[in-house]
C-alpha cells in the first residue's frame, strides 16, 4: 500500500549513521555502473524511500519543494510529466487525499497508483499532450515536469535536449494551466535556459530556482518554480 508523506515534509532524520558500502568493480560491470551502485547503496534518500514506501528517492525532492513553496493542496488538478516510477504522483495523490486529480505521463511504463490517471507515452509524440488535456476535468492548478532526455555524454547536446523538453512542457502548460497556477520544471545548468526564464518571469508573478536537499550535490540538476500564472493575452478575433 502506498504511504502518505511524512509529517516532516521530506526531512530525513536517520536513527544512526549509515555504514558506507563499497561495490567492487567487475569486468562485466562498467566503471559508471559501479559508481551508480555505490551512490544508490550509500544514499540516505534511497534508504528512506524504501523504508517509507515511496517509489523513488525523487519523492523527497517534491516534498521539500512543497514544504518551501506550498505547491500542493487538497482539491487541486495536477499534471505530472516524466512521472515514472511514480514518486511525484504518489506524493501529489497523497496530499490531495482523493479530493482532486492527478494525471501523469511517462515514456517508461509505470505501475498504477490510487488517485492517479497515468499514460505510457512519449510526451514529444504527436497526440500525447492531447491525451492529458482530454483526461483533465478542467484547467490544471499545477504542472510538474521532471522529464529528462537520455544522456549522450556530450554536455552541450544533453543540455539542448533537456531544454527542448522544458520548452515543450511549458508550451503545454500554457494550454492547460489555470490563472494563478504554478509550473515546476527540471533543468540542467548550461546557459541555454535564459530564454525560458525570461518567458516565465513575464508570465508568472514569481519565478525561483530550487535545489532540494534530495537533489544530489554533484548534479547540475536544478528546478524552476514559477507561481502565480498571469495567463497569456490572446488577440481578439475580428
Amino acid at each position: 500500500m502506498d504511504k502518505k508523506p511524512p509529517s516532516r515534509a521530506g526531512k530525513i532524520t536517520p536513527g544512526g549513521r549509515m555504514a558506507t558500502v563499497r561495490v567492487k568493480a567487475k569486468r562485466s560491470r562498467s566503471v559508471s555502473s559501479t559508481a551508480w551502485l555505490n551512490r544508490q547503496l550509500n544514499d540516505p534518500y534511497v534508504a528512506a524511500a524504501k523504508k517509507e514506501g515511496y517509489r523513488s528517492r525523487a519523492a523527497y525532492k517534491l516534498l521539500q519543494m512543497n514544504d518551501r513553496y506550498k505547491l500542493l493542496r487538497v482539491g487541486m488538478r495536477v499534471v505530472d510529466l516524466g512521472a515514472a516510477p511514480g514518486g511525484w504522483s504518489q506524493v501529489a495523490a497523497a496530499i490531495l487525499g482523493g479530493k482532486g486529480q492527478v494525471v501523469a505521463l511517462d515514456i517508461l511504463p509505470m505501475e498504477s497508483l490510487d488517485g492517479v490517471t497515468s499514460f505510457h507515452a512519449d510526451f514529444m509524440a504527436e497526440g500525447s499532450p492531447q491525451k492529458l488535456i482530454d483526461a483533465l476535468q478542467g484547467k490544471a492548478d499545477l504542472v510538474l515536469s521532471d522529464m529528462a532526455a537520455p544522456t549522450t555524454g556530450h554536455s552541450k547536446t544533453d543540455h539542448i535536449r533537456i531544454m527542448a523538453l522544458a520548452d515543450a512542457a511549458y508550451e503545454f502548460t500554457t494550454q492547460v494551466l489555470a490563472l494563478k497556477g504554478a509550473f515546476v520544471c527540471k533543468l540542467f545548468q548550461g546557459g541555454a535556459e535564459k530564454d525560458l526564464l525570461n518567458t516565465l518571469k513575464r508570465d508568472f508573478a514569481t519565478v525561483r530556482h530550487a535545489k532540494p536537499e534530495a537533489s544530489r550535490k554533484e548534479s547540475s540538476e536544478t528546478y524552476i518554480v514559477a507561481q502565480g500564472y498571469k495567463g497569456i493575452p490572446r488577440p481578439h478575433g475580428p
